[in-house]
């Protein structure tokens, strides 16, 4: 999840890529920030959650000490084996032993997230910081719940993948694939138009629901760019999904590791870096997992982070946010197949990993982003129609 040059290419193509997605539109950031904290004490001095970037607090040093009297970091909806997110907290629990992590909920969707933080406002169990969808992103910025900070690496970042406010940041990104275990499959899939043949009957499905999870939500705008649809018209996607479960192709099974593994989904439409991860991780426990993009449904994505505007931690979710865009930080998420957003930064400077850019999977054409006005006609458009096409 293949030629050497051709992965590199398709590595630095997406990251490099301008994306069309525009700044969220929303009320200015609020003057009393995390965890309480207004925009100074008594005496000026900047408290953390009121920080929009590392030196408001007197440089990284005095960032660590915070984070460290924290002692603490919330997060959410981090699955170990997506995107190498396993390895990214052990990485950071060893640079920073006095800060536990407490991970909960892996499996959770981008809409459980922003539900969390919402439902938990002014709890010590809030979460402080947020992976998610990129139209999860722009609409939590739009109902002001996310923190204006600016990374030390701010300025690497492309205008187009970043809020304007710092609301919140593009970080690392990869394609609709086909995974398929062709231990159990003679015939793997190479298009959307192929999921439609007959032997397929039963083995297709999605990494969850298309209006609340961002992979599965990437996966049927695919089929609907496959299916003579646009990024202003997603309904061919749905209704391509729809014909796929008429005629029991299509099963409404969750595609996890655990149904990879079992056989139970043994072709799963995914974003190709959680695809490849399958391929390493089951390779030798029965399941021939490949993987292909499809190339008449051509769809790549960013996952955006954001901090939680009443972050109970709100040093710790900074320093976070650091680390995933330092460059150790995202030699992490290249090692587990993702293409992180600074990676035409790193390859320019030399730091990032050459080993991992060649092992990232094979792409044939230039990506293509939807603007806002279309992720949010999509995500509506689903909300509608999904659940009616499918049932």
């Amino acid at each position: 999840m293949l030629s050497s040059t051709a992965r590199r290419g398709a590595a630095v193509l997406l990251s490099a890529a301008v994306l069309t997605t525009l700044s969220a539109c929303g009320a200015a950031p609020d003057p009393q920030q995390p965890g309480g904290a207004a925009s100074g004490d008594a005496k000026g001095k900047t408290q953390p959650g009121a920080a929009t970037s590392a030196a408001d607090l007197g440089g990284m040093e005095a960032l660590v000490a915070a984070a460290e009297k924290e002692g603490q970091l919330n997060v959410i909806a981090l699955p170990p084996d997506w995107a190498n997110y396993g390895e990214m907290i052990k990485a950071f629990q060893a640079k920073y032993p006095k800060i536990k992590v407490g991970s909960e909920n892996p499996d959770a969707t981008s809409a459980d997230e922003i539900a969390a933080v919402k439902s938990r406002k002014g709890q010590k169990r809030a979460p402080d910081v947020l992976d998610l969808g990129i139209a999860f992103a722009r609409s939590g910025a739009a109902e002001n719940i996310f923190a204006s900070y600016k990374v030390t690496a701010w300025d690497k970042i492309p205008g187009s993948q970043k809020d304007a406010d710092a609301r919140w940041y593009n970080d690392y990104g990869g394609y609709v694939s086909i995974g398929c275990d062709a231990a159990k499959i003679p015939n793997c899939p190479q298009t959307f138009a192929d999921l439609l043949k007959p032997e397929y009957k039963g083995k297709v499905a999605l990494n969850g629901n298309p209006t609340k999870s961002g992979s599965a939500f990437g996966g049927v705008y695919a089929a609907a760019l496959a299916n003579k649809g646009s990024f202003a018209d997603i309904q061919p996607g749905i209704d391509f999904f729809g014909q796929l479960r008429k005629s029991g192709n299509f099963i409404p099974v969750e595609s996890t590791p655990a149904t990879v593994e079992k056989g139970e989904t043994p072709i799963s439409i995914d974003w190709d870096y959680l695809n490849a991860g399958y391929a390493e991780q089951f390779k030798g426990k029965g399941v021939d997992w490949k993987v292909s993009v499809p190339s008449d449904g051509v769809y790549a994505q960013y996952y955006s982070q954001a901090i939680n505007k009443d972050a109970p931690n709100p040093a710790a979710a900074r320093l976070w946010m650091e680390f995933l865009y330092s460059a150790e930080g995202q030699n992490i998420w290249l090692k587990g197949h993702a293409r992180p957003v600074l990676l035409p930064v790193m390859a320019a400077d030399g730091t990032a990993d050459k080993d991992a850019v060649t092992k990232l999977p094979q792409v044939q054409g230039t990506p293509n982003f939807p603007a806002s006005t279309e992720l949010d006609k999509a995500k509506a458009t689903l909300a509608e129609k999904w659940d009616k096409a499918l049932s």
